[in-house]
């Protein structure tokens, strides 16, 4: 299994929107990024996810599954942009800053730190263990 971090504006879909979707899940659509996409190709069925609320919060706020691998972004004729689906599997209890890894040393070299802009990213399973830690979520 491997982890990953889905960013999104919350006025545009925030993590209520996500876990009303249910089980059926959402496609992670609209990413316009070669980088982001190839990141979606690499994604398997049941590989975890933080849900982060980029702009005004800036903060892990809940744990994704990707239920569906890469397929053709319904959002577009264009066959360069794929996405994958994902589904909410819980919220963390206490939402992790991006202020709060910045200050963790061990989070130094985390994408999310070096390259706050990319929209999908990986997260590796010691960073993954340091946030999930933070967030107050249980193993």
């Amino acid at each position: 299994m491997r982890y990953w971090l889905f960013k999104s504006e919350p006025s545009t879909w925030s993590w209520q929107n996500q876990i009303d979707k249910g089980d059926q899940g959402e496609e992670w659509d609209g990413v316009r990024n070669y980088q982001a996409r190839n990141f979606m190709r690499e994604m398997k069925i049941g590989d975890l996810g933080f849900f982060y609320h980029s702009q005004k919060e800036k903060s892990v706020v809940g744990i994704v599954e990707v239920i569906a691998e890469a397929h053709q972004d319904s959002t577009t004729d264009d066959e360069r942009w794929e996405c994958v689906d994902i589904k909410a599997v819980k919220t963390v209890p206490s939402a992790v800053t991006l202020d709060q890894i910045k200050a963790v040393e061990r989070l130094e070299n985390m994408v999310l730190v070096k390259n706050s802009r990319l929209s999908v990213q990986p997260v590796t399973e010691a960073e993954w263990s340091i946030i999930t830690t933070m967030g107050g979520v249980k193993p």
